[in-house]
């Protein structure tokens, strides 16, 4: 038996069909990133896990620190939950470029280099650069000029390696996964100083024992924020304006003094 009319009834269903897939899948392209966050119900965050006390995994296994914090402040505001991916520092920003996460909170420096590729919000921690070294050396090692000649530790692909590359080009740089391996280098004198974050070398240097001190005042000031890709405004409004209500509300500062003793946020 032959049913023309319903073989060509069935191809308009088949073909209504593939047009609504792909009307479908076209609209979800069309999403912005904040609507699709918003879908999802979770904002992806790139963090390290592993750099205290910004980010770092306790003793229960629960990631914990000032950024942890933060970010599920900030995801409160924006009306979703805080979603961790942890991911090593020297490939956190390809890990954004491959959508990995939606975001990095993770002590990003704001550079004309990151901005070139990436958007940033307005800080959340100003900070600048600290000179840690050994106490025989702290008299010596105190300004950035010092540091020429000497085998000075610095984080891989981070922001204090890409400065002391192009202001002391005389240093011997050593690069470091971790701050544990690189303080252990200090301590037995493979390395005569680190730079690091002066938020962070005061948390360094709580847990040393007396055996590393800060040398000098902190200098090249710097501003951190949270990194995202580009050509998402929409997201990138949202984050500012929640930062602006935690700033507002007093929640900015309360999360700094609780982590730091101070408020580290402007």
């Amino acid at each position: 038996m032959h049913f023309p009319r319903l073989r060509g009834l069935l191809s308009v269903v088949v073909l209504a069909g593939m047009g609504f897939g792909a009307a479908t899948s076209a609209a979800a392209q069309d999403a912005s990133l904040l609507d699709q966050i918003k879908e999802r119900g979770t904002i992806r965050i790139g963090v390290e896990g592993t750099y205290p006390p910004f980010n770092y995994t306790d003793e229960q296994g629960n990631l914990v620190g000032f950024e942890i914090d933060f970010a599920k402040a900030v995801a409160e505001e924006m009306g979703v939950e805080a979603e961790f991916v942890p991911t090593k520092w020297d490939g956190m920003l390809a890990g954004l470029d491959s959508e990995r996460f939606d975001a990095i909170m993770n002590q990003v420096t704001i550079t004309p280099e990151r901005q070139e590729k990436y958007d940033f919000t307005q800080p959340y921690t100003v900070s600048g650069i600290q000179i840690i070294t050994t106490e025989d050396k702290a008299d010596e090692l105190t300004t950035p000029e010092a540091l020429e000649g000497q085998a000075v530790g610095v984080g891989l692909g981070s922001n204090y390696e890409d400065w002391l590359r192009e202001n002391a080009p005389g240093a011997d740089v050593r690069t470091y996964d971790d701050n544990v391996a690189s303080l252990q280098d200090l301590r037995v004198g493979r390395i005569d100083a680190l730079l690091n974050d002066r938020l962070m070398a005061g948390y360094l240097l709580r847990r040393s024992d007396g055996a590393v001190v800060a040398a000098g005042e902190p200098f090249s000031k710097q501003r951190m924020g949270v990194a995202i890709r580009k050509d998402n405004p929409e997201l990138l409004a949202a984050l500012d304006q929640a930062i602006d209500d935690l700033r507002q509300s007093g929640e900015l500062a309360e999360i700094s003094k609780e982590w730091f003793g101070s408020d580290v946020t402007q």
